[in-house]
């Protein structure tokens, strides 16, 4: 019985750790890093698309000359530190430990040897894979509420409206937007941002950085280096297909000087997996297409190509 108890632990703790990496394999590796000009720290408006607030910016090069009211700042590092489901969980288990030594249970409250604590391992690994089923149960339950469209020009259910292809997000733009002026865009600039996603997503697989270089800013670039870099030495390569946007809607455009900026909520469906090279194991992300929904800002100068900027994960 012992024994079985812990291969049944030691299970369900991979299943967790292959529905984690599932989200990690695409550009970006599921994080939220870039810049989007003085709005960086701004969360951008909520749309049909993603209805709930982005994540904030984990990585980006734009310092925050000043607190921006009513946005929440990236928590600080280690595991306990992290918001949050899983750091909310671990911190009640690791209150729950110490309240048990204070009264004399022990960190484990009487628990005796081996297979109890791996009996505790299992109670915590089944209430992780219970708790990100009931997650993405809701996520997608929020996704499939809105009709989708099979490109950004034809997902707008504000016709009429001048957006083409998106719609509007509902909130009013943050304080940053008063050093900012709004700016249209036209059909062909959806399309731009439609041939973007599939581009980047392509060369990322590839680790074609010399592509890259065309498609996002230096910042973007560097971040996605590491990544590649990091990959690379675990000897793992890319294996990416079948992308197909299903949703786009405009948050916001504007002007800052002589740069032009967008933040577009797009959800797409794709083929992403990091897969060992000796092995040909999938090590993270998975061969089979499942959606995204992902918040990405677009930045051109002077009139120029639209270049990735940002990339923000939907809550």
């Amino acid at each position: 019985m012992s024994r079985f108890r812990s291969v049944l632990a030691f299970a369900a703790l991979a299943a967790a750790l292959v529905i984690t990496s599932a989200a990690d394999a695409r550009p970006g590796s599921g994080g939220s890093f870039g810049s989007r000009g003085t709005r960086t720290f701004t969360p951008p408006a909520a749309t049909h698309t993603a209805p709930n607030p982005a994540a904030p910016m984990e990585r980006t090069v734009t310092p925050q000359t000043r607190p921006t009211p009513g946005v929440t700042q990236p928590a600080g590092g280690g595991f306990f530190g992290r918001p949050g489901f899983m750091g909310g969980l671990f911190a009640g288990f690791l209150g729950a430990g110490l309240l048990g030594m204070l009264f004399g249970g022990g960190l484990f409250g009487g628990l005796g040897g081996l297979s109890s604590i791996i009996g505790l391992l299992l109670q915590v690994v089944l209430i992780v894979i219970v708790g990100r089923l009931i997650w993405h149960w809701w996520q997608r339950r929020n996704g499939l509420a809105v009709a989708g469209g099979p490109s950004l020009r034809d997902a707008n259910p504000y016709a009429g409206s001048g957006l083409g292809g998106f719609g509007r997000g509902g909130s009013t733009p943050g304080p940053s937007a008063a050093r900012s002026s709004s700016i249209e865009i036209t059909p062909q600039d959806y399309d731009a941002f439609e041939r973007l996603l599939t581009d980047v997503t392509v060369a990322y697989g590839a680790s074609d950085l010399s592509r890259l270089r065309t498609l996002a800013t230096p910042e973007m670039v560097s971040d996605f280096a590491d990544d590649l870099a990091r990959y690379a030495s675990r000897g793992l390569i890319n294996e990416v297909g079948d992308i197909k946007l299903e949703q786009g809607d405009l948050a916001e455009a504007w002007r800052e000087g002589d740069d032009e900026y967008a933040t577009v909520a797009m959800r797409y469906r794709l083929k992403d997996a990091w897969v060992d090279r000796a092995t040909d194991r999938v090590v993270e992300g998975s061969r089979t297409p499942r959606d995204v929904t992902e918040i990405w800002t677009f930045r051109r100068s002077s009139g120029g190509n639209w270049v990735l900027s940002a990339i923000q994960q939907a809550n």
